[in-house]
């Protein structure tokens, strides 16, 4: 076998020509890194300034010191005088062809950025969206889980939802309850409307700001006059608020001797000879 000697003249101009090259990679490498540790502590501190969701914090973050971690890795390589050229064109062709194969899960993504970024609702709000409606449990960075009402679980992507209409039925502290009732034409509509004011400002859940309860004539409909009574509760009282008076308005109506039609029709029999 064939000995290879290497010459103390070759290995000098070898340590001569890349080890200043090598240490001067070492030396971007260590205080790249140590700038974006000092970086994401600064990111950190405004993501919780700016008050951002857990799970957002968390992944802007993350994506964060991927990039720059990889933008420390190029500049290191670039230095040791690796042509960096083919290398990135190959890693945009990659990146490429990852996101049109992750099409739909990208555009979830940035719908989940969007909605943790904006907060159109929160955890615990009752909301209605993407064609559902229901109590958010979770936000995902592609999903957003809700539970509705008879405590089904509905997992929602987060593209749609995010360019989807969205009604927040939690984001406000008050909420205005409408009833909408109906009394006959012999009926009074004012002893209708002092009935139901009584009943709803003796309730202590009828709030007077922004608005006290009211009670309009809305319509003179074919078989009825049809009222609208409107009174403002907090958000969390309205359905038991809604479901006790509805109940309580038709007793007090029973009571003052005020009708509550329903439809009828009057058929006229001619005999003819």
């Amino acid at each position: 076998m064939e000995n290879f000697n290497i010459s103390p003249e070759t290995l000098t101009s070898f340590v001569v020509e890349y080890g200043v090259n090598i240490l001067a990679a070492i030396a971007t490498l260590v205080v790249g890194l140590w700038i974006v540790k000092f970086i994401i502590k600064g990111v950190s501190k405004a993501l919780v300034k700016s008050n951002v969701e857990a799970a957002l914090q968390t992944f802007l973050k993350s994506l964060i010191s991927m990039l720059l971690k990889v933008m420390v890795y190029i500049s290191a390589l670039g230095v040791l005088g690796v042509q960096m050229t083919s290398f990135i064109a190959v890693l945009g062709a990659a990146g490429l062809a990852v996101g049109l194969a992750l099409q739909g899960s990208l555009a979830n993504f940035a719908g989940g950025v969007l909605i943790l970024f904006f907060k159109p609702f929160r955890v615990g709000d009752f909301i209605e969206g993407g064609g559902e409606s229901g109590t958010v449990e979770r936000i995902d960075i592609l999903h957003t889980v809700l539970v509705t009402p008879q405590n089904q679980t509905i997992v929602i992507p987060n593209g749609g939802l995010a360019n989807s209409a969205i009604t927040n039925y939690s984001k406000k502290e008050v909420r205005r309850v409408d009833f909408a009732v109906g009394i006959g034409y012999t009926s009074d509509p004012k002893t209708a409307r002092a009935v139901m004011l009584e009943l709803l400002n003796a309730d202590e859940r009828t709030l007077q700001e922004p608005a006290a309860p009211i009670v309009v004539m809305t319509n003179l409909g074919d078989s009825s006059l049809d009222l609208s009574v409107r009174a403002w509760v907090k958000s969390e009282d309205y359905w038991k608020y809604y479901w006790e008076n509805l109940e309580k308005i038709k007793e007090e109506l029973d009571k003052a001797g005020v009708e509550i039609p329903f439809p009828q029709r009057d058929v006229h029999i001619y005999n003819e000879d």
